[in-house]
Parts: structure tokens; C-alpha cells; sequence
């Protein structure tokens, strides 16, 4: 009876270990489909031919065919993309002609200015003031600026500071100064995204064309012969500015800038790369149209800053640069304010 139950185990366990041997030489066999069967195939003979030669391999890989994963999400099963190489080689010529282009904005402003100068006004200044922007429109645009500014300056940093700041101020503060770059780009582009909408729809309405903005432009606005151009509140060449920075651009990068701040938003990477190569680009015509709005507003005409500043230009001031704006004033179309101890009121 001991015996019995002595052979009948010993039959069990030869059985069972039949089966695992036979289940692990099945788990090594070749596949069992005639196309797989093939690929295992040629991959023994490659390595019999070239050994350690994986090129087959990795061309299948690189045609960024889905494959097998089980990681859940989206691309997950993308090992490799071969769009992001086309990415990277474009990336490098797209900064190198944008950086030409900021310093071409820079030399033309310069040079104008050493020509021409400050914009001056002719007439003698009354005293008396008319209120150009009001409190809210200029702190709504001064908020945009210095967001732009921040912006424009981080984004330069990113783009080209590897190669002209990294042999100036060596690894260990370029370093530091490429971290703080990137953090405020990241953390101050989504206060351009509330507030760039606000100011648009702020200025819209003074910014449509007119039929006497063409006779502006067919002038150049007197910007070279320094003859007298008359304009609305904005002349042709600031509705231009306000339809290509704020709106084109600007809505742009908000765009494009969200689609790089946040992964999460579940796109591809092909999309991440034509956001950031859109961007590059709109970042870069933005940065070189903030130049020239800002050389205006500042040394370039005498009287624009003082009228963002504090809200108030001079008549004569406001009859120079912009007379049609200036005779609404007089029919009382605009509000018209002096600050105190100012003249008087406009006269009409």
C-alpha cells in the first residue's frame, strides 16, 4: 500500500515536471505567426551575420509606429518620434534668423534716432490738459507691458543665452540665471493670458480704421520728412501696432504658451514642437515690435510717456500728433480734464 502511494507520487512529480519543462520550452519558441516567425528569422541571422548589429531593430523603432505598452496614456507606446529630429534641426536656423532680427530692430531704432531724434511738438504748450487715458486703461496697460517686458527678457535668455551670455558669465551663473529665466517665463505667462484679453477689448474701439488713416500711412505718418499728419486718438501706425502685438501675436503666444506650460493638457509631442517652433517665431516679431512701441513711447516722442504716466497730454500736444482726436475733444465727443494746478480747461 506504501509502495503504491510511493509510485503514484513519484508519477505525479515526473508529470508535472514534464509539463514545466514543456511550458518553458513553448514560452522560448518562435512565434507562432508566419510574420513574426519571419522577423525572428532575420533578427537570428543579422546577429549571426553582424552581431551586436541592432540597425533593424531601431529603424522599426524610429518609424514611430505605435507599439505595445503597459503604461496607459497617450504616446506611451511611442518610443521613439522621428518628427522631433526635424524639430531640433529647424530649432537651431529659426533662433539663429530670429536673433538677427532683434538686433536689426535695435540697429534701425538707433540709427533713427541718432537722425531724427526725439519727436518734438512746435507750438508752445498752453497749460491746458486733456485726459488721453483713463486710470483704468493705464493701469491695465502698464500691467501688460511690464508682463511683455518680463517676458520678451526671459525668453531671449532661454533662446540665445547659451550662446552669447554662457562665454560672458561662465556655467555657474548662467546656470542660475537660465533657471530663474525659465520659472518666471512659466509662472509669469499665464498673468499675460487674463490680462492681455482685458486691454484688447479696452482699445478695440479706438483702434478701427478710418478712411483718413490711409492718407496717414500713404504719409508715413510724417515720420521722415517731419511734415504734420493728422490722426484720430490712434494714428495708423499704432493701429497697426495694436492688430499685430496684441492681437496677432499676443493671443498667439497665449495660445502656444499654454500648450507648452501645461503637458497635462494630454497633446502629443508633435504638437508641443509646433507650439514651441509658433512661438519662437511670434515671440520673436513681438519682442521687435515692443522695441519700436516702446522707443515711441519714451525718448523717441516727447510728451507720449508723460501721457501714459499720467494720463493727461497737453492741447498742443494732442492738436500735433493727433488733430482729428483733438477737435472731438472741442465738439466734446471725449472727455476733457486738467489736472491741478493746471491752466484751465480746454477751450473750446
Amino acid at each position: 500500500m506504501a509502495h503504491d502511494k510511493l509510485m503514484f507520487a513519484a508519477r505525479m512529480f515526473v508529470a508535472a515536471l514534464g509539463i514545466a519543462v514543456a511550458s518553458a520550452a513553448l514560452a522560448q519558441s518562435p512565434a507562432v505567426s508566419p510574420k513574426e516567425a519571419d522577423q525572428a528569422k532575420q533578427q537570428a541571422a543579422q546577429q549571426l551575420a553582424q552581431p551586436l548589429n541592432n540597425q533593424p531593430l531601431w529603424s522599426e523603432v524610429r518609424t514611430g509606429q505605435p507599439q505595445f505598452t503597459s503604461i496607459p496614456g497617450r504616446e506611451t507606446n511611442v518610443l521613439v518620434q522621428p518628427q522631433g529630429q526635424t524639430w531640433r534641426a529647424l530649432r537651431v536656423p529659426v533662433a539663429t534668423l530670429g536673433g538677427f532680427l532683434v538686433v536689426f530692430a535695435l540697429a534701425v531704432l538707433s540709427a533713427y534716432y541718432l537722425w531724427r531724434g526725439p519727436i518734438v511738438v512746435r507750438g508752445k504748450p498752453t497749460g491746458r490738459l486733456i485726459e488721453r487715458f483713463t486710470v483704468v486703461e493705464r493701469g491695465v496697460h502698464w500691467t501688460v507691458a511690464i508682463v511683455f517686458a518680463l517676458l520678451a527678457i526671459s525668453g531671449l535668455i532661454i533662446t540665445f543665452g547659451k550662446t552669447i551670455l554662457l562665454p560672458l558669465i561662465g556655467y555657474t551663473l548662467f546656470s542660475w540665471l537660465a533657471m530663474f529665466a525659465k520659472s518666471m517665463h512659466n509662472f509669469v505667462g499665464p498673468i499675460l493670458v487674463v490680462t492681455l484679453p482685458i486691454m484688447i477689448v479696452l482699445f478695440l474701439h479706438e483702434n478701427v480704421f478710418r478712411k483718413y488713416d490711409w492718407y496717414w500711412l500713404k504719409k508715413g505718418g510724417g515720420m521722415l520728412t517731419g511734415e504734420h499728419v493728422p490722426a484720430g486718438k490712434a494714428n495708423a501706425g499704432q493701429k497697426i501696432l495694436f492688430w499685430l502685438l496684441p492681437v496677432l501675436f499676443g493671443i498667439t503666444l497665449c495660445i502656444t504658451g499654454l500648450i507648452l506650460d501645461f503637458p497635462n493638457f494630454n497633446q502629443t509631442r508633435q504638437t508641443m514642437q509646433i507650439s514651441n517652433t509658433v512661438h519662437m517665431i511670434a515671440g520673436v516679431f513681438a519682442t521687435c515690435l515692443l522695441l519700436g512701441h516702446a522707443y515711441l513711447g519714451t525718448i523717441g516722442m516727447k510728451g507720449a510717456y508723460d501721457a501714459m504716466r499720467t494720463g493727461y497730454v497737453d492741447e498742443t500736444w494732442a492738436r500735433e500728433h493727433h488733430e482729428y482726436w483733438y477737435n472731438e475733444v472741442k465738439r466734446g465727443t471725449f472727455p476733457d480734464t486738467d489736472l491741478p494746478g493746471s491752466a484751465g480747461q480746454l477751450a473750446s
